[in-house]
């Protein structure tokens, strides 16, 4: 067998699973309920998020919150802090890349 696979939780409870995570690229998956979300943090390489499902609520640097609906591919630039969470009722589903791979 040639690939690898990997299986995403199905669900609607709260997940941070860190799918692939090598040399290349991270690759996560996230599901956050209302009122759910991560730290704020900064980015710790350049973030490319998709929303998967649901509506993303997301805080970059000193800009507002910003809303994005499934579908929407975001890209977050090295070391910008990040606020992200969902303030929906709806269930929030992420897919987040982050290229290149963080160094250790």
């Amino acid at each position: 067998m040639v690939e690898k696979v990997y299986q995403l939780t199905l669900g609607n409870e709260k997940v941070v699973e860190k799918v692939i995570m090598d040399e290349n690229i991270h690759y996560i998956h996230m599901i956050f309920n209302k009122g759910e979300g991560l730290p704020e943090h900064f980015s710790n390489s350049n973030v490319y998020m998709t929303v998967v499902r649901g509506t993303l609520s997301i805080g970059l640097n000193e800009q507002e919150i910003h809303e994005y609906k499934q579908g929407t591919v975001l890209k977050i630039p090295f070391n910008t802090k990040m606020n992200v969470g969902n303030k929906h009722d709806e269930v929030l589903e992420l897919i987040v890349v982050k290229a290149p791979a963080p160094a250790k």
